[in-house]
Parts: structure tokens; C-alpha cells; sequence
């Protein structure tokens, strides 16, 4: 076995190498992506029941009906914000689920 050839044979054991390592990171790679979006899932869970949570509290703790020259707080907007973008999360997050499912 010649000089060349020997070189050809530690190159291609080396790329077989490095291969099986990249390998080894991407799944490595993977399984922190699909831990980070299971609590991303919790954390959007969590924070669609609080949306509810307080927008359903916002809408018992005043009921009186407000002027129509007085603007609402910014604590009110915040909470109706809240609310519909919860009920829009949910339901988006539904229809994908959905259409994992299928």
C-alpha cells in the first residue's frame, strides 16, 4: 500500500467519524429543541389560564359602565388584550393540533 492510498484510507475513516459525530449532535440537537417546545406547550397553557383568569376577574370587578369621554386604563386594555389574544392562542392551537391528528 502506497503513500496515496494510505492517506485515501485515514480520510475516510476520519469523514466516517466526523459523520457519526454530526449525527450524534443533531439528535443531541433535537432532543433539545422537542424538550424546549414541550414547555413552551406548558408555558402558552399556563399563561392562556391566567389570560382567562384575569380577564374573567377583570369583567366582575367593574361593572359599571364608563363614560364615554373617559378613556380606559391602560390596566383594562392590557386585560382585554389579554383575553383575546388567549382565545385566539387556544384556538389556533387547537386547529394545529387538529391537524396533527388527521
Amino acid at each position: 500500500m502506497n503513500a496515496f492510498e494510505l492517506r485515501k484510507q485515514l480520510l475516510i475513516a476520519e469523514s466516517d467519524l466526523n459523520r457519526a459525530h454530526l449525527l450524534c449532535e443533531c439528535q443531541t440537537v433535537a432532543a433539545d429543541f422537542t424538550a424546549l417546545a414541550r414547555r413552551a406547550k406548558n408555558i402558552s397553557g399556563m399563561a392562556s389560564a391566567a389570560g382567562w383568569l384575569v380577564a374573567g376577574l377583570s369583567s366582575f370587578h367593574s361593572r359599571q359602565p364608563t363614560s364615554t369621554t373617559e378613556r380606559p386604563s391602560w390596566w383594562q386594555t392590557i386585560l382585554k388584550g389579554a383575553g383575546v389574544a388567549s382565545f385566539l392562542w387556544s384556538e389556533f392551537h387547537s386547529l394545529g393540533d387538529a391537524a396533527k391528528n388527521k
